[in-house]
């Protein structure tokens, strides 16, 4: 079993404090839809309709609320096209990318830790 190493430990410990580094990383990732809208934007921008049937279809006021969620913390950017009818295209920021290894490191834990089987009634 791999341990985490000393600093490491010290720092996650240290950070305690109301505010820190893994709370707003949680409160940007908030939930399955944000974290996997940021996976689908990693490989580049997308239309609404694209995101949402990578996606599985979440509501489509599901989805719009997680994307303005994520406007605001600054994570993708929303582009409107002057079109008929209008197109609408989210990209990831330099600080949505930034995210990348995240994603990588529950990647690898969750192939890693699979489910275990659920018991039959």
């Amino acid at each position: 079993m791999e341990t985490i190493g000393r600093e490491r430990l010290a720092r996650l410990l240290g950070a305690k404090e109301s505010g820190c580094g893994v709370e707003r990383t949680l409160r940007v990732l908030d939930g399955k839809w944000a974290t996997l809208v940021v996976r689908e934007l990693l490989s580049g921008p997308k239309r609404f309709g694209e995101l949402r049937a990578a996606l599985g279809m979440p509501s489509a006021k599901t989805l719009t609320d997680r994307l303005r969620m994520l406007e605001h913390q600054g994570i993708l950017t929303r582009t409107i096209h002057a079109e008929v009818p209008p197109r609408v295209v989210y990209a990831l920021t330099e600080q949505g990318y930034s995210l990348s290894d995240i994603l990588y490191a529950m990647l690898v834990w969750g192939e890693a830790n699979p489910e275990p089987d659920t018991p039959s009634a």
